[in-house]
């Protein structure tokens, strides 16, 4: 085989989804695992979707994610230009779809609206969903007829012109040979009345410009590739291999939409998700390694990705799956970058004078996403109006009257304690839990309920009273005096 290139090749209409995402990252996989390019075209041919500010985010979102195309509009490998709006003033389009008029696979259409409108038919009572196919009517005009009312500048589009009759066959490297009849295929629009060609067939004519040989898209397009492959038959050019991926679903097996809140690569960004956890993620989204190992670099999927291997069952987007994935490339970052995306977060919930490190050391083996930091630390900038009935707990050995008790004998040691380092204030307490002859959760529920006021924190007493200070601590300490003498 010649050397594999593949395309991605998005529409600019907003924020990234998560299914097109992937669609970049197995044409990037399947490049750089055989050593070839990968290329970046942008699709730009309905003019009515397009998004201001949409096309940055597609520069933005492959350089983050490191999927860096070897071609593409700020990369000429000598097939530009690649943004379709751009081929199309260049008449790329028109020239072969007037060059499948020419063989008798295309023709000429100059229906109005109405007419179209006329044709209608349900196909589906339940959500009264209705499709046009077209009836061939403009096929049977004479040249002379279509010539007239093309120098009349009557509107018009440009159809395929497929069979009504036979079958067509097609191979996908996922689900094999599919054959459909004929009389199912559409003669689909190839040229629009604004000049502009469709999605399907500028796909067809560039790919076989760009020399793609690997196409990666949903399978919601396996109904549409007959219609491709009359169009590489019609031209006579080889077909590129074709790949359909998988649906990806919530967790209630539905299609993954817009209103979930997580559908695109900026929307997980925003919930604290680290980029490398969401490649490695939307990876796993229909294609499983034989190793059945689950957390990749970037280069260990160049390495192992076969696409293959891929799934046909739809892919579950399991937002538990990707918080654990999160929290163990959190856990596996290195302190300099952790420190650049944690920080942030932390300034966001404490405006205190403390130290914001030591808070980020306490917290970075304890969250899921960023997001996670603020509910968890909040303590630190005010202590809580908590419930006195935490003081009770079994396992522990305490309740609210044993714990006043414990806090009484633990004030005046901590108040005359200078030194509030960890090792000083884990000395004076565990001499006076010895002592006292109780057990440690005893000395100690009690100590850190009543500095941080939370069931659960990040960190323990020690390092919650090295944190907030002396100051602090006793205040606090004092402050759960007065509410259990007053129960």
């Amino acid at each position: 085989m010649s050397r594999i290139r593949t395309r991605y090749a998005p529409s600019p209409t907003g924020r990234m989804h998560v299914g097109n995402l992937r669609t970049a990252l197995y044409e990037y996989l399947i490049a750089k695992h055989e050593g070839g390019d990968f290329i970046l075209r942008i699709e730009d041919t309905d003019q009515e979707r397009l998004v201001e500010g949409a096309t940055e985010i597609i520069y933005r979102t492959l350089e983050k994610t490191g999927l860096i195309h070897d071609e593409g509009p700020d990369k000429d490998g000598g097939c530009g230009p690649y943004v379709q709006s751009e081929r199309q003033k260049e008449g790329i389009y028109l020239k072969y779809a007037k060059e499948l008029v020419e063989k008798g696979e295309a023709y000429y259409c100059f229906c109005t609206k109405e007419r179209l409108e006329s044709l209608k038919s349900v196909v589906s009572e339940e959500d009264d969903k209705e499709i046009i196919k077209y009836d061939k009517h403009c096929l049977n005009l004479s040249k002379e007829e279509v010539e007239a009312n093309l120098a009349a500048g009557m509107p018009y589009v440009i159809r395929q012109n497929n069979p009504t009759e036979g079958t067509t066959t097609f191979h996908d490297a996922i689900y094999g040979d599919i054959t459909v009849d004929n009389e199912e295929l559409d003669d689909m629009i190839l040229i629009k009345s604004d000049g502009f060609p469709t999605y399907n067939f500028a796909n067809v004519v560039d790919d076989h410009l760009m020399s793609i040989t690997h196409v990666v898209r949903g399978n919601e397009y396996l109904s549409s590739s007959p219609k491709y492959t009359r169009l590489y038959q019609a031209f006579g050019w080889e077909e590129p291999i074709y790949v359909h991926c998988p649906l990806i679903t919530n967790e209630e097996h539905k299609k993954l939409s817009k209103r979930s809140g997580h559908s695109s690569f900026e929307d997980l960004l925003e919930q604290g998700f680290v980029t490398e956890a969401i490649v490695n993620f939307i990876a796993l989204l229909g294609w499983s390694s034989s190793s059945n190992e689950e957390i990749f670099s970037l280069e260990d999927l160049i390495k192992e990705f076969d696409y293959h291997h891929i799934n046909k069952a739809p892919a579950v987007f399991d937002m538990n799956k990707l918080r654990w994935m999160n929290s163990e490339y959190i856990k596996k970052m290195d302190n300099e970058k952790y420190y650049e995306m944690a920080i942030p977060y932390i300034k966001e919930a404490i405006q205190k004078d403390l130290d914001l490190y030591k808070i980020a050391d306490l917290v970075k083996s304890r969250i899921e996403t960023f997001l996670d930091i603020k509910d968890m630390i909040d303590f630190f900038e005010e202590l809580p109006d908590y419930d006195t009935a935490m003081y009770a707990h079994k396992k522990m050995k305490t309740n609210e009257e044993i714990s006043l008790e414990v806090l009484k004998e633990q004030l005046p040691l901590l108040e005359a304690l200078e030194d509030y380092s960890i090792p000083a204030i884990e000395e004076v307490v565990m001499n006076y839990i010895g002592q006292k002859g109780i057990k440690n959760g005893t000395g100690l529920w009690p100590l850190r309920t009543a500095v941080s006021g939370k069931q659960s924190t990040p960190g323990g007493a020690y390092e919650i009273m090295n944190i907030i200070g002396k100051e602090e601590s006793i205040r606090r300490i004092k402050i759960a005096i007065d509410r259990l003498s007053n129960l």
